[in-house]
């Protein structure tokens, strides 16, 4: 996936799908949920093009996904956008709120790879020792 910007011109929907990173089908189905900020422009032939803008969108839609919001709420904050001007505050509501889910789920993550780093660090050490004391061993616990 390509994380600078769209240049100008229009694209193919698998040059989008390239730079992106998202499928073909995916690319459709974001249309069908109207996820986009702008329609979809089609060829003479009724092939989809892309913007530079429309790929710089993309982009976005892609990276507040994979950060897990909902697509309910990308819906949304694309429905804001496309409305233009005077919802800012709306829009900065919706970002704040992902942002904090974000954090929570950063907190969470890194109290779970502090514990993974723990029992690393006690295997480690048992397996340095050539020993397996103090383990667990499901014959002995069950």
């Amino acid at each position: 996936m390509t994380s600078a910007p769209a240049t100008s011109g229009t694209f193919t929907i698998g040059e989008v799908a390239d730079r992106t990173g998202l499928s073909v089908h995916a690319l459709r189905y974001y249309e069908k949920q109207n996820l986009l900020i702008g329609p979809v422009q089609r060829t003479a032939g009724g092939r989809r093009t892309y913007t530079a803008v429309d790929v710089d969108w993309l982009m976005i839609c892609v990276k507040l996904r994979e950060s897990g919001m909902p697509v309910a709420e990308l819906k949304r904050f694309a429905e804001l956008v496309r409305q233009g001007p005077g919802n800012e505050e709306q829009r900065l509501q919706l970002l704040d709120t992902h942002r904090r889910r974000v954090e929570a789920q950063i907190n969470a993550l890194e109290e779970c790879r502090s514990l993974i780093e723990w029992k690393v660090g006690v295997y480690t050490g048992h397996l340095r020792a050539g020993e397996a004391e103090g383990l667990w061993d499901p014959t002995r616990h069950g």
